[in-house]
């Protein structure tokens, strides 16, 4: 092959090879030193500001939604993100597929046809008819060491690029090159050159027309299949909202009607799945505000009644003093007798204020808790009662035993016991001293956190041994006795703030006896 052959130009004389005239790069950037790639203008702290507030916004809007349509968005876009996986991985799996048996069977053929007489001959090739060539996808050529080309009409010549050349200046025997190709017609190909020695190589190129179309139509379908999924998905995704948030609109739709009500009658319930057990929680608590505003109720109206009568015999020996002082007044020891029984309602009236006070409170547990000696609250109010009953003999049995609790409130609970023991331990007809000799009897153990307490009195009479921890509640004999009948009220409250019990019963021999338990500090929560 001459290198004067009109039918060889020259590879260097193409103006889209690297020989060829360059042309200036596009306007808008900035040469980097070095020959380096170009900077582009702007700032990089305010795209990340912007980047910032994007996603703050989306947050917020994402949290304003509904849960309905956060579920049903989670649902599309879970979906949609699974569909884009598949279809991607689908996509370049075909592709690399359809693009490995496309080279497998072009270099095939190619190399076959470069060990015959035909195809390697540039007068054979250059006799093939035009019409021929364009029947098929094929386009062939060979290609000098010194890029000239021979053989098909211009038309119909593969592309040519550096990869051929270099190909063609190699021995017999190189590998093949292959490439993705394109040409003036906008078409591509799939470029493959064998060398045949001699400075020369084979060039056959195959239209990627078909391929692309396929590839063309795959991704269409699968665009199309995954919008269906996705619409299919946020179709799904709203109907399991609605029916699994069905029984959570029930329970709000409860919810407010009791706070519109404030009727607090248990919602139905059925199903055993996590808004059944929310609904029963739900009604678990109903049924502890009820009870809360049944014992407020009743401790309104008990303490009503029971606050009347101190206050009404303190305004009657009032409006009597105002009186008698309007007459000419009282004689002294009258005076004085009214008096005294003033400050006995007050003090009777302030003891009640403080014992209502102390189960107003109602807390459901111990707050502040402390490690507590039993024994010593316990000393401390033998000593005080003690002092307050000096008719009495006690007898103390003491063991060392700690809790977690509210010292005080278990202080007041401990002297309400020993208070109510030493009362009923004193014959109301008989008075502190009989002859120097005790007229009753206290016992007080405390061993293993149980604490007893049993008294000399008459006991507790059947009918109203179940009612003695409640509120108010006073037998026919305690009714002569000072008192407010919340003092053993007071008892059980503490109790069951510190996790333990109180009973009562009656005493083998003589008397009512009063067992509290409470657990040890090492078994309690704190």
């Amino acid at each position: 092959m001459s290198s004067s052959d009109p039918d060889f130009p020259s590879y260097t004389d193409r103006p889209d090879q690297p020989g060829g005239p360059r042309h200036p790069g596009p306007p808008g950037r900035h040469p980097s030193p070095a020959g380096g790639p170009p900077v582009a203008n702007g700032n990089g702290n305010r795209v990340t500001a912007t980047a910032a507030r994007t996603q703050s916004w989306a947050q917020q809007k994402l949290h304003q939604l509904s849960l309905h349509a956060r579920v049903t968005l989670l649902a599309a876009v879970a979906v949609g993100l699974a569909v884009a996986f598949v279809s991607v991985a689908a996509y370049l799996t075909v592709r690399q597929q359809m693009y490995r048996n496309l080279d497998d069977s072009l270099i095939q053929r190619t190399t076959l046809a470069a060990k015959g007489p035909v195809l390697t001959n540039p007068e054979i090739m250059q006799g093939l008819p035009p019409e021929a060539l364009g029947l098929v996808d094929i386009r062939m050529g060979l290609l000098a060491g010194d890029g000239r080309t021979a053989g098909s009409p211009k038309s119909y010549l593969p592309p040519i690029g550096p990869e051929e050349l270099a190909v063609a200046q190699s021995d017999l025997g190189t590998e093949p090159s292959i490439r993705t190709a394109g040409s003036p017609n906008n078409q591509h190909y799939r470029v493959v050159a064998v060398p045949l020695g001699d400075d020369t190589a084979l060039v056959v190129a195959q239209s990627l027309g078909p391929i692309d179309q396929t590839l063309h139509n795959l991704g269409i379908v699968l665009w199309a299949v995954g919008l269906l999924g996705v619409i299919g998905a946020a179709l799904a995704g709203n109907a399991v909202a609605a029916s699994g948030l069905r029984p959570l609109a029930r329970l709000t739709g409860a919810a407010e009607h009791v706070a519109r009500t404030e009727d607090l009658q248990p919602i139905p319930i059925t199903g055993s799945d996590e808004i059944s057990r929310l609904a029963q929680a739900f009604n678990a608590m109903l049924a502890a505000l009820a009870r809360s505003q049944d014992r407020q109720r009743r401790l309104v109206g008990d303490a009503g009644h029971e606050l009347r009568t101190p206050l009404t015999s303190i305004r009657t020996n009032l409006d009597l003093l105002a009186q008698a002082d309007k007459r000419g007044g009282l004689r002294p020891e009258d005076r004085q007798q009214l008096l005294d029984d003033v400050r006995a309602q007050m003090d009777e009236l302030t003891t009640l204020i403080g014992d209502l006070t102390e189960l107003a409170r109602d807390t459901p547990q111990v707050r502040n808790a402390e490690l507590i000696e039993l024994s010593n609250v316990v000393e401390d109010a033998v000593i005080k009662v003690r002092r307050r009953a000096p008719g009495l003999e006690w007898d103390v049995q003491l063991a060392p035993f700690p809790v977690w609790g509210d010292e005080r409130l278990l202080g007041r609970a401990v002297t309400n016991l020993l208070d109510n023991a030493a009362k009923y331990s004193i014959p109301e007809d008989m008075p502190a001293h009989a002859d120097g000799q005790p007229v009753g009897r206290v016992t007080v153990r405390l061993l293993d956190g149980v604490l007893t307490v049993t008294d000399s009195g008459p006991g507790i009479s059947d009918a109203d041994l179940p009612h003695v921890f409640e509120r108010f509640y006073r037998s026919s004999e305690a009714r002569s006795r000072p008192g407010s009948g919340l003092g053993l009220a007071i008892v059980k409250h503490a109790a069951e703030q510190h996790g333990g019990m109180i009973y009562a019963r009656n005493a083998p021999g003589a008397g009512a006896q009063f067992t509290l338990w409470l657990p040890h500090a090492a078994t309690q929560t704190r």
